[in-house]
């Protein structure tokens, strides 16, 4: 990707920089695990996006799209974890943590992890989705906004389940020793999927698939209304950067 590449790269070091030394610090402080989560993620998005497609009509559909999809999780998240009964105190390091900073809520610090694990993926989405759409653009100035919508959303259909396939994937690879350990104790599938441990990913994979999924038409329609507002050549060039 030459030096967009690189320049993807500092964005990450700038992301890494972000949640050392202002999410993490202001969760200690004992602010609201939510909300520094959202604003921190809002500041991850904008920094790797800016830096690693610079600002015009695609990364702005692709910000806007994945601030919006951002909501939802946060919501369905809040509701899941109620209605599954979850305390968050399923896991050593965060009994360690409440022992060690009593003022921390766990219940948000549980929220705040689905929302940034979410951002990760959305991102990816949403920029690729206003990519296509640009490309669209690009190659035939004559499209409407409806049918670029149409179009792009052709391609967003294939981005949804190959993303949501990620997504599921990596949180079971983040349980596999839980799994290994239900399986040498012959723990039968309802046992394992009402502990704690495995409830709460069940809900983190629900709940941030259900966010992607309404990332695409949120970022697509977005996409082909800001894209009609440009010249065919502002848009074209560089437009299909996954």
């Amino acid at each position: 990707a030459r030096w967009r590449g690189l320049r993807a790269l500092v964005g990450l070091g700038a992301s890494l920089a972000i949640v050392v030394t202002f999410i993490v610090p202001a969760i200690l402080e004992g602010r609201s695990p939510v909300a520094v989560a959202l604003f921190g993620s809002l500041a991850v998005m904008v920094v790797t996006i800016t830096l690693a497609h610079g600002l015009g009509p695609k990364a702005l559909a692709a910000m806007l799209g994945t601030a919006a999809a951002l909501c939802l999780p946060l919501v369905l998240a809040d509701v899941a974890v109620d209605l599954a009964h979850i305390t968050g105190f399923a896991s050593e390091d965060v009994t360690f943590l409440r022992a060690a900073a009593d003022d921390i809520s766990v219940r948000g610090l549980l929220l705040a992890g689905i929302l940034i694990a979410a951002l990760g993926v959305l991102d990816d989405l949403t920029v690729s989705q206003a990519s296509t759409v640009m490309a669209l653009r690009g190659a035939n100035p004559g499209l409407g906004v409806g049918q670029l919508f149409r179009r792009g959303m052709s391609v967003g259909h294939d981005h949804i389940v190959a993303t949501v396939n990620t997504l599921v994937l990596a949180y079971v690879g983040a349980s596999l020793p839980v799994l290994l350990i239900f399986s040498l104790a012959d723990t039968s599938f309802g046992m394992a999927i009402n502990s704690e441990v495995v409830a709460s990913q069940v809900v983190a994979t629900l709940v941030g698939s259900m966010g992607l999924i309404a990332a695409v038409p949120i970022s697509t329609g977005l996409a082909a209304i800001l894209a009609r507002g440009f010249e065919p050549d502002d848009v074209g060039e560089n437009a299909h950067a996954h």
